[in-house]
């Protein structure tokens, strides 16, 4: 069940990073920036629904563990959109607020799974 809401806020997680690469594309703004959070964005439901498919264990902590990493590489992709003033706060807070907490379930689940492995 869990891995349900996991993979339903992942979802719109990138639906809403498509919306912020699309904008950065329009308004003429770091090209190159809105396809490496596109990439990594969007990769978190993709490695979501890869582990949800997983045949064992291990395969499935591998594919969270990317999720979990691709979280990470799009949090510092949306933090340097800020700095470089490609964002306001506002949609900084916003986008952060929603990445944080998948970021926060990812290693939820990656912490039980991976003392799972181990017992």
């Amino acid at each position: 069940m869990r891995y349900n809401i996991l993979y339903n806020k992942a979802m719109l997680f990138s639906v809403r990073i498509i919306h912020l690469a699309r904008f950065l594309k329009n308004s003429k703004k770091e090209a190159v920036l809105a396809n490496q959070i596109l990439k990594s964005g969007t990769s978190i439901a993709a490695n979501v629904a890869e582990a949800i498919g997983a045949i064992t264990k291990a395969d499935f902590s591998a594919k969270i563990s990317l999720s979990f990493k691709e979280a990470k590489e799009t949090k510092l992709w949306i933090e340097l959109l800020l700095r470089s003033n490609c964002i306001t706060r506002y949609q900084y807070d916003s986008i952060t607020k929603d990445c944080e907490e998948i970021l926060r379930i990812l290693w939820t689940i990656l912490r039980r799974t991976r003392n799972e492995l181990r017992d």
